[in-house]
């Protein structure tokens, strides 16, 4: 079985002094997609170069302190790709793709960490330009190879998919074209939200991230916006996801897929 995790991190030192990597150790985990690294290379060093026995490939952000992904994995990579070839977006550190390709097969995992666009509309317009973008990058990956994509799309689907689904219907993470893009990439392009086919009807057990306002984590008024999104034969070979909550890394929380698969 591989076991791969997907976590906004929300800064990986203070993830770490929350006992992140401590989790990653014991939890047998084979591949890892985090984000929000809030750090760039000369912060992270050799201390979180490798994790749990597997290695780190990261995609910065130009801007200190803001956004970047990585993407551990205990097996090497065949190759490393690390954005998307849009110079607004990569500017931010949002895409890094590890490949794992054989004779017999192209297969990648993908970390991402898709815009927010809460904090204003300036923010949701970069939003809308990135879904514009990668929904056509996407499509040429697919064409190409297999491919899990793992990470924070900040989108909540569906009504299941978060609490307050009423009150959010005018909020970023919750607008009817985020929400069309999340339908369009599921149906057209053909991907498999792959913790919505193992278990369809989960609610609040299902939700990866909490407002740090109120009593959200209390009351568990959460939000889906942490994903697998898989080509099918690999979604085909998902056995088991669970939302990890017994400790709190982030304001996020870990999901975690097992599938059927060697790397």
């Amino acid at each position: 079985m591989l076991r791969l995790v997907s976590l906004n991190l929300n800064g990986i030192r203070s993830a770490a002094s929350k006992g992140w990597v401590e989790w990653a150790e014991q939890t047998g985990i084979d591949c890892m997609g985090v984000q929000e690294l809030k750090a760039q290379a000369a912060d992270l060093g050799d201390r979180y170069a490798q994790v749990a026995g597997m290695t780190g490939h990261f995609h910065y952000a130009e801007q200190k302190g803001y956004s970047g992904v990585g993407l551990y994995s205990r097996k090497k990579p065949s190759d490393v790709i690390v954005g998307i070839g849009e110079r607004e977006f990569d500017a931010e550190g949002r895409y890094v793709e590890a490949r794992f390709d054989t004779a017999k097969r192209k297969l990648s995992i993908v970390s991402c960490y898709f815009p927010s666009g809460s904090s204003s509309e300036e923010r949701q317009q970069a939003k809308f330009r990135f879904l514009a973008v990668f929904y056509p990058y996407l499509l040429r990956l697919k064409a190409e190879r297999e491919f899990i994509l793992v990470g924070d799309v900040n989108i909540a689907h569906q009504q299941i998919d978060l609490k307050n689904w009423r009150s959010n219907q005018k909020n970023s993470g919750f607008l009817p074209e985020e929400r069309a893009w999340m339908t369009r990439a599921i149906g057209e392009l053909g991907l498999v939200d792959v913790h919505r086919t193992l278990r369809p009807e989960d609610t609040g057990e299902a939700y990866t991230w909490w407002s740090n306002r109120g009593q959200a984590w209390a009351n568990n008024v959460g939000w889906r916006i942490d994903y697998h999104l898989a080509t099918p034969a690999l979604a085909a070979k998902a056995r088991e996801v669970s939302v990890y909550k017994a400790q709190r890394f982030s304001d996020h929380a870990p999901l975690i897929v097992d599938y059927d698969l060697k790397l």
